[in-house]
Parts: structure tokens; C-alpha cells; sequence
């Protein structure tokens, strides 16, 4: 089953295809570094206007859901 993200988008037009915040030019994978470097929800949105709480929640649910997805290795 594949889970339905409202906030999260992918379009091959807009950032080569990664995953972005409602179709604007701020990836998935750059909030998630935002976090991970320890600023708060306040600063983010302070920092990015146009982002929304809402979105901050959606993109670590997104992380979350790509982490839980099993891999099988290949063997060579």
C-alpha cells in the first residue's frame, strides 16, 4: 500500500524530480537536514515563510515512512 503525502510532491519539473514541499522549490530532504541540525519547528518557519507547520510534520512522516521500507541487499 502506498501512503498519500497532501504536502509532499514530486514533479520531474521542479528540483530533477526530488520530493519537495507543495510543489515549491524546498525539498523533502532539506527540511529533514534543517531538523536534523537541531533548529527548532520556530526557527524553520521564522527562517522559511512559506513553509507551514503542517509541512514540518508531513516531511518527518514522509522520512518515516521511507525508513520503514524493507530492502532487500542484492547479492553478487
Amino acid at each position: 500500500m502506498v501512503k498519500a503525502f497532501e504536502r509532499i510532491t514530486v514533479n520531474p519539473n521542479i528540483c530533477t524530480g526530488q520530493a519537495t514541499i507543495r510543489g515549491m522549490r524546498i525539498t523533502a530532504a532539506f527540511v529533514l537536514k534543517l531538523i536534523a541540525s537541531g533548529m527548532t519547528n520556530e526557527e524553520i518557519l521564522k527562517s522559511y515563510p512559506e513553509l507551514e507547520k503542517e509541512d514540518l510534520l508531513q516531511v518527518i512522516e514522509y522520512a518515516a515512512w521511507l525508513a520503514s521500507e524493507y530492502h532487500q541487499p542484492l547479492v553478487g
